[in-house]
This record gives structure tokens, sequence and C-alpha cells, in this order.
């Protein structure tokens, strides 16, 4: 027992340049997938690359460098093998064949439903993961012969049955159907939750980037909400949420959400739908980057695709660049243009920029606002308690039938009082011009 828990396995990580892909690209890549191995407590001990026109539809690599492989993991005590790419059952199957040794053979998005299991905390993220974890295995699971099979060819063992294999994969979807009603009704009380803040007419801030960008360690600096924040990639896989005052006294709710990666599986973001979705509901994104990472740029880029993959693009954004305190990479090649008023360059670890970026913040936040005239009937008086609540009232006037209130009102309480709407009111600038 005391074994099993020390053993670390020692892995070579693979990767194929083909396609659009480069020499480059694939290193980087592998650099990550290396983040990733640690992150899941193993140690790379070898990496192999191959060039080809197309991948080998048998093993992926050629033959010539599946026996490379093979001579690797013999010489250096390997334990895993991890593919840069994704890997069908079948290259699977006969790649352990030729490695041998019983050396398992796992592709990216494994090592990352690995992470994700070693990293769930609540039962919604751990149920969120089995689901992603069966619904990725299922289709995977393959038999190495007899041992997967109750059928056999001797005495004793004719007749009807079905083989381990078919049981095995009825018993994974009636647990699939299991786990998606489950986590369909958290997701109803999701909404309900969501719903509330929602009427509350706060703003919703959500923090999104890259994964270990520092989403977690910027809430806790804001908030002091406790969050378990490492120096690892997700870290974080549930979202938490926390009121924030800004200077001016407006409230906000800040969202700390899971990470981006680059290649991350769609089973992987349909399982965690609902988690993300807290970046699709939110008013204004907060979009972290690791300023020190020389692939900033990449991931970057990375971050605002999945955002427009997942609906949640053309809010009101604040581009912040993080851990400016361990250097900044070539930060002229921002990209987000370094006129751009909505950049600010912080260290979350020691509050460095942390006014700057409230200040934005807090004008991102009150750009939205407009001055509309309302007329609220004496029988609905709760409306002007709402307008209190959520906006500035500049003046009210008490007439026979009803009050006409001045207010200075958000995109969101607008939307709430709706119905007692006038004219909108030009702001002073207008009136000057």
């Amino acid at each position: 027992m005391e074994e099993q828990k020390t053993k670390v396995d020692r892995a070579v990580l693979c990767g194929v340049v083909w396609g659009k892909e480069t020499q480059e690209s694939v290193e980087k890549s592998l650099d990550e997938l290396e983040g990733l191995l640690t992150t899941a407590g193993g140690i790379c001990v070898a990496r192999l690359t191959q060039n080809k026109e197309a991948p080998d539809t048998r093993t992926m690599i050629g033959s010539g460098k599946a026996a490379e492989l093979a001579y690797l993991c013999a010489i250096n005590d390997v334990t895993l093998v991890v593919f840069d790419c994704e890997l069908s059952p079948s290259q699977i199957r006969n790649l352990e064949d030729i490695v041998g040794n019983d050396v398992r053979v796992i592709d990216r998005s494994m090592l990352i439903l690995d992470i994700f299991a070693l990293h769930a905390v609540t039962g919604e993220g751990k149920l969120q993961v089995e689901l992603a974890q069966l619904k990725y295995t299922a289709p995977r699971l393959v038999g190495h012969g007899a041992e997967l099979s109750r059928l056999g060819g001797g005495i004793g063992t004719r007749g009807p049955g079905e083989s381990k294999l078919e049981t095995d994969r009825r018993h994974m979807n009636r647990r699939i159907q299991a786990l998606e009603g489950q986590i369909a009704e958290m997701d109803k009380n999701r909404k309900t939750m969501r719903a509330a803040r929602d009427r509350s007419g706060i703003p919703e801030v959500a923090i999104v980037g890259y994964t270990n960008a520092g989403k977690s360690t910027l809430l806790n600096r804001l908030t002091d909400a406790g969050i378990l924040a490492e120096d690892k990639l997700f870290a974080t896989l549930d979202p938490t949420t926390r009121k924030y005052l800004l200077p001016s006294g407006e409230a906000v709710l800040l969202t700390d959400t899971v990470g981006f990666i680059n290649k991350l599986p769609h089973h992987l973001i349909r399982a965690f739908r609902s988690t993300l979705e807290e970046a699709c509901m939110a008013d204004i994104l907060l979009i972290l980057t690791d300023a020190s990472n020389p692939q900033f740029r990449e991931q970057l880029a990375v971050t605002e695709h999945l955002l427009e993959e997942l609906g949640a693009s053309g809010k009101p954004t604040l581009y912040v660049f993080n851990k400016c305190d361990l250097g900044m990479a070539e930060i002229g090649r921002i990209g987000v243009g370094a006129a751009n008023e909505n950049v600010v360059f912080i260290s979350a670890q020691t509050g460095q920029g942390i006014e700057q970026l409230i200040a934005k913040l807090e004008a991102i936040v009150s750009d939205g606002k407009r001055k509309i005239t309302y007329f609220i009937p004496n029988s609905d008086g709760a409306a002007l308690n709402t307008l209190y609540r959520f906006a500035t009232v500049e003046n009210v006037d008490y007439g026979a039938d009803g009050m006409t209130v001045i207010a200075l009102v958000d995109a969101k309480t607008r939307g709430m009082m709706k119905k007692y709407a006038q004219d909108d009111i030009p702001d002073s600038t207008e009136d000057e011009e």
C-alpha cells in the first residue's frame, strides 16, 4: 500500500508533426503536456516526435518509431506513454502490445481527465468529471483477448452468455444516464440561484482565462475568498462567486471559473457546460493572461476562441495581464493593442496594479449607465424602492397619480424597470453640444 502511494509514473511524451503543425508548435505543445504530467504527479524521462504526412492508422507513429518507443520504455523503466494527440481504441491497444511490460498508453484527453478527477472537490465537480471520463472511456473499452470475455472455446464455456466487454458497456451506459440526470437536477438549482442573482440587479463579472493564469489568486486578492490557489494546471474546477464593493460603493459579483487550455476535449466542454455558462451569463468578462509566459499570446487566442465557441464573446471586456512581477515576455506583441484603454498589467500575488484594475473595472461598470425618466403609479410604490436599491436616483416628483423619477440606471435595471420608462434624457455633455 505504502509503495503504491509513493510510486511515481515515469513517462515518455510523444508528438506527431503533420498537417499545419510545425516542429516548434509541437515542441511547445509537448512543454504544456509535460506541465500537465507534472500536475498529475508523473515525471517525463524522454520525448519522442516524428514528422509524418499523415498519422499511422495502426499506431499513430510509424513502425520504426514505435520500435524506438518500446526501446525507450525498456531502458528508462517507463510505466506510462502519453501522446499529445487523440488516440483511437485500436491505436492504444496496438501501441500497448508493442511497448509491452504493462506500460500504459494514454492521450492528452485522458491525462486532462485524470487531473480533473484529482482536483474535483464539490459533488457537482466530481459528477461532471465522472461523466466526462465515462463518455470518453466507453467507446475506448477494448479487450486484450480472453481476459475481458465470459465466452470461451473449451468445455464449460459453451452456451448462451455475453462478453464481459458488453456487460461493462451496458453498465457504463446506465451510469452515464444516471449521472446526466443528477447533473441536470443540479443545473436546475444553479439556474435558480443564477435567476436570483439576475433579479438582484448586481453586475456579474466572470474571471476567465487560460489555466494557471492566476484567476483564483486574483479573486482571493480582491475578496479574501479563501480559494485554493496553486501554481498548477486546473487547480480550480468549481466556480466560486463573491460580492465585491467598488470604491463608488456599487457592488459587483466576481466569479472564478475553470481554466481553458489548448486542445480542450469537446466532451469536457459538454460535461462542464453548466460551469462554463458562468462566462456566458456574465455582464462583463475579465480575461486574465499570464504575462510572464512566453506563449501568452497563443494562450490569449485560445481563450478568446473558446469564449466565442461558448457564445460568450462580444461582452464588455477587461484584458488583465497578470504575473508582471515575474517579468513580461515580449509584452509589445500583446495583440489587443497597448493603446486599448481596457488593458491593465498587474500582479495578483503582490498587489501591483490592482488599484488600476479596480478603476478600469469601475469605469466599465458605469459606462453602460444611462439617465432615464420613469413614471411609477402610486399603486406600484415598490418599484421606487427597486430604483433606490439598484440605481442612482437624481430626482423624484410626487403627483396625484404617481411619481416621476429621474435615475441613472444600468442595462440590467433598465430591463427590470422597462414598463415604467419614459423618454431618455440626454446627459449634460450632450446638452452642451
